[in-house]
């Protein structure tokens, strides 16, 4: 398999590939996807899972036994359930985040497309996505799967990032570009 983007030189590559293969392996990488964008709506929303995976100062066992409830709660699958157990135990939860973002971007490798993470101002509608998914499938020539993440401070439209290139549609770079033009 290839790794474009050196995931494998990073840690949580390591991990992403490691669970990402096992899945393929199992076939069960649709649960496992699922069950990794539930885990990243709930570090987006709750303060308390995103303490569990940042605070050093909770214990492996502490942390494996909660990860154990938390993956129960949120009904995740065997192999994601398993998975957090191990990053538990190897005080590895902190790379979370990033394991789920190249999770993703070796499943959509997989299925042939390209990922592009896309950051608005405001949550996008359905049919938005959709019509940005065709725009950008235009531009790369392949299937395009969309990474939204929600962030106001960039006041108004949209920054696009797919592999290195970066399309900044964003009111606030606007606003700073008008800003540096005028101070001369």
């Amino acid at each position: 398999m290839e790794n474009s983007g050196g995931i494998q030189a990073s840690l949580a590559g390591r991990y992403a590939t490691a669970l990402f293969e096992l899945a393929r392996d199992e076939r069960q990488l649709e649960a496992v996807g699922t069950s990794l964008a539930a885990l990243r709506e709930g570090l987006r929303e709750s303060a308390d899972l995103r303490e569990l995976t940042t605070s050093p100062l909770i214990g492996r066992e502490d942390a494996l036994r909660t990860v154990k409830a938390v993956a129960a709660s949120m009904g995740l699958d065997p192999i994601t359930s398993n998975f957090l157990g191990v990053l538990a135990q190897n005080r590895r939860l902190g790379q979370l985040g990033n394991i789920i973002r190249f999770f993703n971007l070796l499943a959509a490798d997989h299925r042939g497309e390209t990922t592009a993470e896309v950051v608005s101002a405001r949550p996008l509608s359905d049919d938005q996505v959709e019509a940005l998914k065709t725009n950008l499938k235009s531009r790369v020539g392949r299937d395009v799967a969309v990474d939204l993440t929600v962030d106001p401070t960039i006041l108004g439209g949209l920054v696009v990032k797919i592999g290195s290139q970066q399309i900044d549609g964003s009111i606030r770079t606007k606003l700073n570009t008008l800003a540096h033009a005028m101070k001369g």
